[in-house]
């Protein structure tokens, strides 16, 4: 009797520590939502700068123990900044980039560890636009959506200068934090990154600006539901845990992008003002 009530009690154990580990290994999605709306500026005096397209530079890269992805998307970014140039923690903005012109190289590893030549392959292009229902098969409304991928900068802090006026010289940089969030494949999740903005001064007129990375910032593709497909709507077999040796379960993300003052910028903030309001920040999709 004795023996049998052991038996019992380590299969109930067994079972239980079993659908904790199936409970932790099932992603976790982040909230549904469609589109991001622009943050209002948050003080009267900021200025709107334009993200200049044709400029902008958007790379990721996926390190798994058996394949380096590299990514890259050029001249895909726009949206608008409102900097206030007294105080750069009042800075709000929206970014979007057109996830379209994706594009992915690979690197193998070999068994001895040494990484092959850096190739293109067409077929892995075509896998992660399945992946993130972007592909030919996509119906046109979802895809319009899934192209999409956008951060709203909502707050900024810094530990150095935030009083550009105070700063001296035809280019002046400071380091800063923006927190605000990031939506990806109909996801909304939050996001903090640390950037280097460099203002460029024409006399005493703030005129324009760079804002790139200061360190890549990770994004988990599981909580935004990009993983295996084979078709539109149609899961593969393999996931995400299957494929880890060959694909990393995160991209780590890097952006450079140049903005101007002017009437091209006050055109795109009536143009961000107008777009659609944003989506729910829950529910399923």
């Amino acid at each position: 009797m004795i023996w049998t009530r052991t038996l019992l009690l380590g299969a109930l154990a067994a079972a239980s520590l079993g659908a904790v580990a199936c409970e932790e290994e099932k992603p976790r999605l982040a909230p549904a939502a469609t589109e991001l709306k622009a943050p209002e500026a948050k003080a009267p005096a900021a200025a709107t700068f334009a993200i200049d397209r044709a400029s902008s530079k958007v790379e990721l890269s996926m390190d798994a123990p058996r394949e380096k992805i590299r990514g890259r998307i050029q001249g895909a970014a726009a949206g608008t900044l409102q900097v206030d140039p007294a105080d750069v923690t009042r800075t709000t903005g929206l970014i979007t980039v057109d996830l379209s012109t994706l594009e992915l190289f690979q690197t193998a590893v070999g068994d001895d560890g040494k990484p092959d030549e850096e190739k293109k392959s067409d077929l892995q292009n075509e896998h992660a636009r399945t992946w993130l229902e972007i592909s030919k098969d996509t119906p046109d409304a979802v895809r319009e959506k899934n192209e999409k991928a956008q951060f709203a900068i909502r707050s900024i802090s810094t530990s150095g200068e935030k009083d550009l006026t105070k700063m001296a010289g035809a280019e002046r940089t400071v380091t800063v934090t923006a927190s605000g969030d990031f939506l990806l494949h109909q996801r909304q999740s939050p996001r903090t990154v640390e950037l280097i903005a460099t203002f460029r001064y024409e006399g005493d007129r703030l005129a324009g600006l760079t804002v790139k990375t200061a360190k890549p910032f990770a994004v988990g593709l599981a909580e935004h539901d990009v993983r295996p497909r084979e078709a539109f709507g149609k899961l593969a077999q393999k996931t995400l845990e299957v494929l880890s040796p060959k694909v990393a379960k995160e991209a780590m993300v890097s952006l450079e992008l140049s903005a101007t003052a002017g009437p091209a910028a006050a055109a795109a903030a009536a143009a961000a003002t107008a777009a659609p309001a944003e989506a729910p920040a829950n529910g399923a999709r």
